[in-house]
């Protein structure tokens, strides 16, 4: 379904709601514990309910209770063929492939919806195939190449070699699983590390939950075998990628209060507040050059901003933007162009000169969240109202944020 938004700035207090990506890494270390942890502060988009989801088929039991999870972790290795629906994350598939062939004597299924079957998946697949055990893609042999991929348990310890210029998800998958092997593994980073920050808050809530892990500078890691994950209380931190749409809304003229956020985080995308200020003070005669390297999810919403900075502004190292829910990359050169924006686009970067403001009109959010969520944004600062299309594939990270936006000061027709 459509929405129609109508220029206005936004006012008022936006509490940031609770970090996906820390959700996802407590739940699957509280799952891998022996004993109850208590989750608090949860929020229930799309992507952590697939998370959940995949750790009681392994066979955590978990309770949601208002807003908070109890987790019993699992006992025992799952003896038969399980399915799990990853439904459009790739923080679930990524995670769970290594997990669940270490947990698992017999067969994964891993099924989802979306592009997550288009998802790269090679690194894990030289993995197991190294290791003799079965990995077999059949996501493109359906029509709307729909994940569908099989994997083998018996996952063995051993040295491990990764590209780190691809997703981080591969590695903290690999750091979720080591420590459940029955012997030592080591992990060899192939290339420069990009998206360190999200390596580091999988090494802080691992060791917040007793896992041992030895970085060498995020060139090697060492994982002793046979460490048992403990089990704890945990609170969810607000997500700062989520906050970059309000950030950013205050940067172009709104006047919201956010709250909710550590400012101490180890979240990668906390970055947003440096880039705002660059943003603010660079001089116009300036190019100011913004590498997103460590931060793709914040590219659309940044763009949105850096689009009415006067003066050239290049955001540079986006690449991987290319296979997130949508090509990002194409979709924000595409829409904020229909916007009025004056944008340029190469393999692995945008440039834009600046603009006064948006126009308006019929934009596509490509069944995207964070597009979603960035047109609104930019909807802001339009001269003209704003028609977005699948509003509702905001539900992957953040369900209410239609409400939240109207709460605001948000216009919707």
């Amino acid at each position: 379904m459509q929405i129609e938004l109508l220029p206005t700035k936004l006012s008022g207090v936006v509490q940031i709601p609770p970090s996906k990506s820390d959700a996802h890494r407590a739940i699957i270390c509280a799952a891998l514990s022996q004993g109850v942890s208590t989750i608090f502060d949860v929020a229930f988009s799309d992507d952590i309910i697939a998370t959940i989801g995949a750790m009681r088929a392994l066979g955590a039991k978990i309770t949601q209770v208002e807003d908070r999870l109890v987790v019993q972790g699992i006992s025992q290795k799952v003896q038969s063929d399980i399915e799990i629906n990853c439904i459009e994350s790739g923080s679930t598939l990524r995670f769970l492939t290594m997990i669940a062939s270490a947990l698992c004597e017999g067969k994964i299924h891993f099924v989802g919806k979306g592009k997550l079957g288009t998802r790269p998946m090679e690194i894990f697949e030289n993995i197991l195939a190294s290791q003799n055990i079965l990995y077999q893609n059949d996501s493109f042999n359906n029509s709307d190449n729909l994940l569908d991929l099989w994997v083998g348990g018996g996952l063995n310890c051993g040295k491990f070699s990764l590209r780190g210029d691809v997703s981080s998800q591969f590695l903290s998958g690999l750091l979720f699983a080591c420590p459940l092997l029955g012997g030592d593994s080591e992990i060899e980073i192939t290339s420069p590390m990009q998206s360190v920050g999200y390596v580091d808050l999988t090494l802080n809530t691992l060791s917040k939950f007793g896992i041992v892990v030895h970085n060498d500078n995020y060139q090697k890691f060492f994982i002793r075998g046979n460490q048992q994950y403990q089990s704890r209380d945990y609170i969810i931190e607000g997500d700062y990628s989520q906050s970059a749409f309000f950030k950013v809304a205050n940067l172009i003229g709104s006047e919201i209060e956010i709250c909710g956020l550590n400012e101490h985080s180890l979240q990668g995308d906390r970055v947003i507040d440096d880039f705002c200020d660059q943003i603010k003070t660079t001089p116009s005669d300036q190019t100011l050059v913004l590498d997103c390297g460590n931060c793709p999810d914040i590219v659309p919403v940044l763009a949105v901003g850096v689009a009415l900075r006067k003066g050239k502004t290049r955001i540079v190292n986006i690449g991987r933007l290319k296979i997130k829910e949508c090509d990002r990359l194409v979709a924000t050169f595409s829409e904020l162009s229909k916007l009025g924006a004056k944008v340029s686009m190469g393999q692995d970067w945008l440039e834009f000169e600046g603009v006064e403001s948006f126009g308006g009109g019929k934009v596509s959010s490509f069944n995207d969240h964070r597009m979603a969520m960035a047109l609104a944004v930019a909807a802001t600062r339009a001269t003209n109202p704003v028609i977005i299309d699948n509003k509702e594939c905001v539900s992957k990270s953040y369900p209410d944020f239609w409400q939240v936006y109207t709460s605001v000061g948000g216009k919707i027709k």
